[in-house]
């Protein structure tokens, strides 16, 4: 049978135990991994790397190695929604509608929605959570067409199955994706400090037709996302 190389068995020991731990818990030392694989320090130190890199473990110098708490991953490359997003990341999803209503469109609202000037639109405001915790303030905004989404259950059902349910099927996206500081009611929202870095990703989503369907909105808490990009020449 072939070996598998050393930093690769000191990862995999890792993510074991990563796997049977709870945040912050503590993992071995450099010294005692060393010991129980017998390599080198630099060997431990290059299988440690890799997992503090994808957010699963943080080292503190002179003191250890613990347990990260998970941040989520998003992948760029792909339409889904939040909750398709989180089950395949094996989280819950789950939200607090802050916002439900019908509402005058602003001018940018109706533009990217192609509708008349002065338009009723859809707006719902939610904060999302992953296994209960907060990670993103979504702000979303339909064509009146699509009201009858006010009456589904969005803090536990998926917007876009509500969507599906009305023959409305989200089918393509354009965007981007900006750095900002927290203003106050992020800080509140997400529980995060102080001017935290956050990612805004905005888009507008087209239906099957190639009609506008969706504007959004999504504020990020940055230390909790991790987005995917898969790139090709």
């Amino acid at each position: 049978m072939k070996s598998i190389p050393r930093h690769e068995a000191v990862e995999r020991h890792l993510r074991s135990r990563i796997a049977s731990s709870k945040p912050g818990d503590a993992l071995e030392s450099d010294a005692e991994l060393t010991a129980l694989f017998n390599v080198s320090r630099m060997t431990v130190r290059q299988a440690a790397q890799r997992l503090a890199d994808q957010g699963l473990i943080y080292r503190v110098p002179g003191v250890g190695t613990f347990v990260a708490e998970p941040r989520v991953h998003r992948d760029l490359g792909r339409l889904r929604s939040f909750t398709e997003e989180m089950a395949r990341r094996g989280a819950s999803a789950s939200s607090k509608v802050l916002v439900a209503e019908l509402r005058s469109g602003t001018a940018n609202e109706v533009a990217a929605l192609h509708l008349a000037p002065g338009s009723t639109v859809a707006h719902v405001r939610r904060l999302r959570l992953a296994d209960g915790r907060p990670v993103a303030i979504e702000n979303v905004v339909l064509p009146m067409s699509c009201s009858s989404v006010l009456d589904k259950d969005l803090e536990h059902g998926s917007l876009h199955d509500a969507l599906r349910e009305l023959g409305e099927v989200p089918t393509s996206a354009s965007g981007t994706l900006v750095a900002v500081n927290a203003a106050a009611e992020d800080e509140e929202l997400l529980a995060v400090e102080p001017r935290a870095a956050l990612l805004v990703e905005e888009r507008l989503i087209l239906n099957q037709s190639g009609r506008p369907l969706e504007r959004t909105q999504t504020r990020y808490a940055g230390d909790e996302f991790v987005f995917n990009v898969s790139l090709a020449r």
